[in-house]
């Protein structure tokens, strides 16, 4: 065998062992009939779509959304409510948190101390102690900093919060992140709001194969029902977004549509999708055809 045909069966084995190896960590959550759960810091989901709180044309509408969607956990921006009277009509008020956890975020942060004071008040006036951790560097794109971002994760891993860092696909500061004790790392796919959908999927492969100890959650940039369905068949654990069923022109059905993406794409993530092929290859087997008479 020659010493390119050896590099390319090495390059394909490694590829194959890197994907079986993840396979087989994700199908070890589902052996003796369990279901495929998916847990964040002891705390048990059966889905795995996240919903936002923003942009709704209604709170009541924002309600029905997150019924159609099947979400058990929606994302509330902190700086939106008014925690100081809660006589005034929230979107707290149209979140049912018997069924909904809520996870505060740090949106609106540009610098560490500013998401770590928004933190502590969620926490204060009985939010939650979870956080999706914001700390934005570029305001026209809202890109995380990161070195801010990581400052502010240290402090709250510290004072007992769960961390959810809303980050960049750079696989070394998803590291020092898992380092620093997040209970998740959740990079995003698009600029927040841009509907562009997956438009790095080689580094969000880099990510999935390299970080395993946490769950890993597609964050921003979702446009449609198969934007979910790509980022899901990449292995990745869940699908946070918002603007995707708040924008849709029937938001509620877009919420039903997500709900079935997210599902469809870890269900095809978990059966393994067939090998791609430079040629063609028959279905039907040769062996037994009608050939023609001489």
């Amino acid at each position: 065998m020659g010493q390119f045909a050896k590099r390319t069966q090495l390059g394909s084995f490694r590829k194959t062992s890197a994907r079986t190896g993840i396979l087989l960590f994700f199908a070890g959550r589902i052996m003796n009939g369990m279901q495929d759960v998916f847990t964040v810091a002891g705390r048990t989901f059966h889905s795995r779509l996240f919903v936002g709180t923003g942009k709704y044309r209604s709170k009541a509408l924002m309600a029905r959304c997150h019924a159609a969607s099947g979400t058990e956990m929606v994302t509330l921006a902190v700086r939106r409510v008014n925690l100081t009277d809660r006589s005034k009509e929230s979107e707290l008020d149209f979140i049912d948190r018997a069924k909904i956890h809520i996870l505060p975020n740090t949106a609106g942060c540009y610098t560490a101390n500013d998401a770590v004071r928004t933190a502590r008040l969620a926490h204060e006036v009985g939010l939650s102690n979870w956080i999706k951790l914001e700390v934005i560097g570029d305001q026209k794109t809202l890109f995380p900093d990161n070195e801010g971002l990581l400052e502010a994760t240290r402090i709250l891993v510290k004072e007992g919060f769960v961390v959810l860092p809303y980050t960049t696909d750079d696989l070394v500061n998803a590291r020092k992140l898992v380092d620093a004790g997040v209970a998740a790392v959740m990079p995003l796919a698009a600029p927040i709001g841009s509907g562009l959908g997956v438009q790095n999927i080689t580094n969000l492969k880099i990510l999935r194969e390299a970080i395993t100890a946490v769950p890993l959650i597609v964050d921003a940039g979702v446009g449609t029902a198969s934007d979910a369905t790509i980022a899901m068949e990449l292995g990745y654990d869940g699908v946070l977004l918002n603007t995707a069923i708040a924008e849709a022109e029937d938001s509620e059905l877009m919420a039903r549509a997500m709900k079935l993406a997210v599902e469809s794409g870890r269900k095809a993530f978990l059966a393994g999708r067939m090998a791609k092929r430079e040629y063609a290859s028959a279905s039907s087997p040769v062996a037994g055809t009608i050939t023609a008479a001489v």
